[in-house]
């Protein structure tokens, strides 16, 4: 059971071997609760891939694996004093084309999207693929593909984002 002040652990499984990777005090609880909704992480220009997670009193432990490594990417300064939410289509040949970025005061606010399972933009239904927390861009994203679109006229209303 959760008590006291929360500490965030990232895990390194390598083969049998279990490696602290990083450790964050002082955290938010809203803050490891949209990181574990997140799969995917990138630190230093390496991506990891969540495996699973755990909670041993007031410390929280998201398990990875290595991935993939990557250059280290530009930081959008407009996310400095704010949270960049980046929703992209799901299509690795692309790149992941952006389909929409907003900007959010709270991890609660950015769980809050990135852990619905369809997300609405300008009349089309995307459906979640997975997610990503890049710390060296200072960005989330969430990563969807297409369900269905023109929504309004199939008699389907949903608020437009």
């Amino acid at each position: 059971m959760y008590h006291g002040n929360p500490v965030l652990e990232y895990r390194l499984l390598k083969g049998k071997e279990i490696e602290a990777l990083y450790f964050y005090e002082n955290i938010e609880i809203e803050q490891i609760i949209a990181r574990r909704e997140c799969e995917f992480f990138v630190k230093q220009g390496i991506t990891y891939k969540q495996t699973s997670s755990a909670l041993e009193g007031s410390l929280f432990i998201i398990y990875v694996e290595e991935y993939e490594k990557g250059e280290i990417l530009n930081v959008d300064q407009a996310s400095s004093h704010s949270l960049k939410l980046e929703i992209r289509e799901y299509a690795p040949a692309q790149d992941h084309p952006i389909l929409k970025v907003e900007y959010f005061q709270s991890h609660l606010d950015v769980f809050c999207v990135i852990g619905s399972v369809y997300t609405y933009i300008e009349d089309v239904e995307w459906e979640r693929d997975s997610a990503e927390i890049d710390e060296d861009r200072r960005t989330y994203s969430l990563y969807v593909t297409k369900v269905t679109d023109n929504l309004s006229q199939k008699g389907v209303y949903h608020e437009k984002n």
